[in-house]
């Protein structure tokens, strides 16, 4: 007589092999690093600029990358012509970068957020990748 029941094995080998693929997939996420998508925000048109960073990020999530993209989160609750809610989504920005591997910097405009952004990056000596708006490299 078998020790073993069939449905038993079937079960535990499927069971497995579902901990296996799941597994997996968790450590894919796991190991997307952190990018930080630096590009326009209200300089020239915001729905425009919005579009675009939403465009940026999709593409990130694309090569395999987790973005973070503060110009599409902090306009929903800090008014960026108030002074001082633009100094502290600035703050906010720089806690995030230092969060991220790299900093991604889309488009040949360099607004004054931008400029500052790549500056902290630079002295953290954190990656920068550039790159144009049709979202390919500038080397």
């Amino acid at each position: 007589m078998n020790r073993y029941d069939y449905n038993t094995l079937a079960t535990y080998a499927a069971l497995s092999r579902i901990e296996r693929e799941t597994c997996s997939r968790k450590n894919e996420s796991a190991s997307r690093p952190l990018v930080y998508i630096c590009s326009p925000y209200s300089h020239g048109c915001i729905n425009d600029n919005v579009e675009n960073a939403r465009r940026y990020s999709r593409f990130a999530v694309d090569t395999h990358y987790v973005p973070i993209a503060p110009h599409l989160l902090f306009p929903q609750f800090l008014d960026d012509h108030l002074a001082e809610d633009r100094q502290t989504a600035m703050s906010l920005n720089q806690v995030l970068l230092e969060k991220c591997s790299q900093l991604w910097v889309f488009g040949s405009v360099r607004s004054k957020g931008m400029q500052q952004e790549i500056q902290w990056a630079k002295q953290r000596q954190i990656t920068i990748r550039y790159f144009t708006e049709e979202l390919e490299e500038i080397e």
